[in-house]
């Protein structure tokens, strides 16, 4: 490969055999939706299942004497909210509580984490890593080591049991099972992903992701199809999933992005950030993401200036065509004073103002099964 060639994922050869549409993707080589379109392949996810590759993710391992206690100092999450088996998800934060990223924390033992980031952050990430960890620690990035599939829907449990001795019922939403056989090959399995829907995130050694893909699909039939990046951001979104770079970025707080909850500055830890993330819980927040929904025609995208009698008050972080919800809506980032329900604003799409509503509760909610 050339020094700007386009990283490719082990699936790679899996995605032009599946007629997959590839793109550029933050320098990685990704389908975009294959033969069936986006979406098809949404409304297989919500009413079937998905087969995604995300083997892009990066996962940095911290582990040694006092790995807990450095790991609590950078997530915003409390750690021990989680024992041995199960995972968190959490943001880490500048100083300032601009996000560096949003991750989610395996906890194998006090001494033995493994930290899935978002792959445009890998290597931004494993440097805020490194630059905090002490010298008694091993942190390294292991992402090229690893394979990532996602299997995601209502029959996702249904298609992976065919292939697996492990009882899939047992395992509780944000758990997961190590050394688990997944038609033959060694994973790691946890009840997680990012949908909106019930699924399960697996983890093998690079070289097996292939013959993984294969007997998924096989084990699957109709109830699977393989789903892009385009159908993935869709789902996320009208499912009311952040994106990094979109709803959390370093100049928007988690608190800000209305996810206070996964902020616990009442523990005694400090982690980095938690002063002015704090403050801002206790009301110190001046912005608040809010669900907008569409009242004019037109599509409000991500980074459409927002508009109050003429004058410009936030800015859309995402927005598009929900399927499931059959509605153009979008998340926006406002002032406190226009973020109740009910509150009427302009969406600036081409230079002029579409007439939208502040609203709460539109997004598409699907209890997870084995959800605590």
């Amino acid at each position: 490969m050339g020094e700007n060639a386009l990283k490719r994922t082990p699936l790679f050869q899996k995605h032009v055999e599946c007629g997959g549409r590839l793109i550029d993707f933050g320098g990685w080589e990704l389908p975009v939706q294959y033969t069936g379109g986006i979406l098809s392949e949404h409304k297989m996810v919500r009413q079937r299942a998905g087969l995604f590759d995300v083997s892009h993710m990066g996962e940095i391992i911290v582990q040694g004497q006092g790995a807990k206690r450095f790991i609590q100092s950078l997530i915003t999450n409390d750690i021990d909210r989680i024992a041995a088996g199960e995972t968190i998800y959490s943001p880490i934060c500048q100083e300032d509580g601009g996000t560096v990223d949003d991750l989610i924390v395996y906890r194998f033992a006090d001494d033995d984490f493994f930290v899935v980031v978002n792959a445009a952050n890998t290597d931004k990430d494993f440097a805020w890593f490194r630059k905090h960890c002490p010298e008694n620690l091993r942190c390294e990035n292991v992402s090229s080591q690893f394979a990532q599939l996602a299997v995601q829907g209502p029959k996702a449990e249904e298609v992976l049991q065919r292939l697996t001795s492990l009882d899939l019922s047992e395992v509780k939403f944000f758990h997961f099972a190590r050394d688990v056989e997944v038609a033959g090959v060694n994973c790691l399995l946890s009840r997680t992903g990012y949908t909106g829907e019930d699924g399960f995130e697996l983890y093998c050694p690079a070289g097996d992701g292939p013959a993984l893909w294969d007997a998924i699909l096989r084990a699957g039939g109709e109830n699977i199809t393989p789903i892009g990046l385009g159908a993935r951001d869709t789902l996320r979104f009208e499912a009311k999933l952040p994106l990094y770079g979109h709803e959390i970025t370093e100049t928007i707080t988690p608190v800000e992005a209305g996810l206070g909850f996964f902020v616990r500055t009442e523990i005694d830890d400090d982690f980095i950030g938690k002063a002015p993330l704090k403050a801002q819980k206790e009301g110190g927040r001046e912005r608040f993401l809010c669900e907008v929904e569409m009242v004019g025609r037109g599509v409000p995208r991500a980074g459409y200036e927002v508009a109050k009698d003429g004058q410009t008050v936030g800015f859309v972080t995402t927005g598009m065509f929900a399927p499931t919800l059959e509605k153009m809506v979008a998340l926006a980032l406002l002032p406190k004073e226009l973020s109740e329900p009910g509150t009427a604003v302009d969406v600036v799409i081409r230079g002029k103002p579409v007439a939208a509503e502040v609203k709460k509760g539109i997004f598409y909610s699907k209890k997870t099964k084995s959800k605590k």
